[in-house]
């Protein structure tokens, strides 16, 4: 009994720490399918355990469907973060992080594995072409972000293909229309000042309603 005791005092413990640290946004840390994966959450409204489960059913799809993609991305990037952001996903080379957005992640009802996946996969593909291009000497200035979006699209679409049609359709049909935008379109240029602030306003009122429905 004594030693049950300590276990339960411990997990208990280990659930209490995560709780705060996600009540303050402090990272949680964790590994999914050989990914490091760190958790900033700062949505109170949105259960870390649940976007890390989401997170496990998109990966293990690429696991399950394009192999190799997931062991690229496990070279490419040093870890993968979940938080809000104000796209789906981004790739922050100097870091060699990819970003997958927190609330992405939690509109289940929106969004399936197969569409977080395509775009985890996306910018697993940034990766990989930023790898290779410091490993060849390429100056990175001059790179061609269209031409880079539409290989990252183009692997979108392959991963689609290979999925159950049923699952794979709208993943295919985003990146094929995509592909169809001309390059200020494919690329476009984004005032990231102007898209955090608006996030951030998003994320407000998001769990300022979140708060006002629990008190009702």
């Amino acid at each position: 009994m004594g030693d049950e005791g300590w276990l339960r005092r411990s997990a208990a413990r280990f659930v209490g720490a995560i709780r705060d640290a996600v009540a303050e946004g402090r990272p949680v840390f964790s590994e999914v399918l050989g990914l490091r994966v760190v958790v900033v959450n700062t949505r109170p409204d949105i259960a870390t355990s649940f976007v890390l489960s989401r997170f496990t059913a998109a990966v293990s799809l690429i696991e399950q469907y394009q192999p190799w993609r997931l062991r690229h991305l496990r070279r490419d990037a040093d870890q993968i973060r979940i938080a809000t952001f104000p796209s789906r996903g981004v790739y922050f080379a100097g870091e060699r992080t990819v970003v997958t957005e927190l609330s992405f992640l939690a509109r289940e009802a929106e969004f399936t594995p197969a569409q977080v996946a395509a775009s985890i996969l996306h910018e697993g593909v940034h990766a990989r072409i930023h790898e290779m291009a410091v490993h060849l000497g390429f100056d990175l200035a001059t790179r061609d972000m269209a031409r880079e979006e539409r290989i990252c699209r183009r692997a979108e679409i392959e991963f689609g293909r290979a999925l159950p049609e049923a699952l794979g359709a709208p993943v295919v049909a985003r990146a094929a229309d995509a592909l169809a935008l001309d390059d200020a379109g494919v690329a476009p240029d984004v005032n990231w000042r102007e898209a955090l602030a608006a996030k951030a306003l998003a994320d407000q009122e998001a769990v300022a309603a979140w708060r006002q429905k629990s008190r009702e």
